[in-house]
């Protein structure tokens, strides 16, 4: 005999006495989201994904993959699209403007999990998913980071794309005291303990990981950094150097709301 769990729905043309009854099968929320923004991806997005649902296979926890696509011009919405339909671990968002750090908080807003990761289409670390759930589970952190330039990390990117990295990091310790050596990129965490802090994030674009991280930090998270190896699938989507003017600003607007109107 089936042991599902059902939930009875009755007829809203029948009395309550003899009205047939529709059995619909519960549903579990997935324990873990991946959330991935991407933007113009379509050389390894389709590829990347089905990988990534490959090698999750055999993984002891249910899981859903957020796919957050953000402007592209190419055809990264129809595979997508295709992708979603195709699994019913994946589903996608699709705005209109060039934006990573809105599709990850839009991603991050609307997972389902208690988890949840944050990983890039270029990465997809399983190892990483892993080894931070398994902290996750001591009940002794609630956010695991990913760091690109601790002490046993290798960073296999371009040397200009490392040095960016150390660059911007030293730049947030100075300007907003960040106690860490990364903040983009791979991460990790307990839904109930971010969310409030997702929700208080003012900035977009390329440093809203970087401002969560810093105000999770400052609110007392417990956290705790993890080296990764990083070796990137294609060359980055924007230009590093189109990045700067960005970055540059949305630094000022977290200086002004964090250090001077905390």
């Amino acid at each position: 005999m089936s042991t599902t769990p059902r939930m009875t729905v009755p007829s809203p043309s029948a009395s309550s006495s003899d009205s047939p009854r529709l059995t619909v099968p519960s549903v579990s929320p997935p324990r873990v989201s991946i959330v991935i923004p991407v933007y113009n991806e379509e050389a390894i997005l389709q590829s990347s994904v089905v990988d990534l649902i490959d090698r999750l296979r055999d993984k002891p926890w249910s899981y859903e993959i957020i796919l957050t696509e953000n402007g592209s011009t190419d055809g990264t919405v129809a595979i997508a699209q295709d992708l979603s339909g195709r699994f019913n671990q994946v589903r996608y968002l699709s705005m209109g403007e060039a934006n990573y750090g809105k599709a990850l908080k839009d991603g991050i807003l609307s997972a389902a999990g208690d988890i949840i990761i944050c990983d890039e289409i270029d990465l997809c670390d399983i190892g990483f998913h892993e080894q931070a759930i398994a902290i996750l589970d001591t009940q002794k952190v609630d956010m695991v980071i990913g760091s690109k330039l601790l002490d046993g990390a290798s960073d296999e990117r371009p040397l200009i794309r490392h040095m960016g990295s150390v660059v911007i990091n030293g730049m947030l310790r100075l300007a907003l005291g960040f106690r860490g050596t990364d903040t983009h990129g791979l991460k990790a965490f307990r839904k109930a303990a971010l969310l409030p802090v997702v929700r208080e994030c003012i900035v977009d674009k390329d440093l809203f990981a970087s401002e969560l991280v810093i105000r999770a930090q400052r609110s007392g998270i417990a956290m705790l950094e993890v080296p990764v190896r990083v070796l990137e699938k294609r060359p980055p989507s924007i230009h590093l150097f189109r990045r700067v003017p960005n970055v540059i600003r949305n630094l000022s607007r977290l200086v002004i709301a964090i250090r001077i109107k905390r």
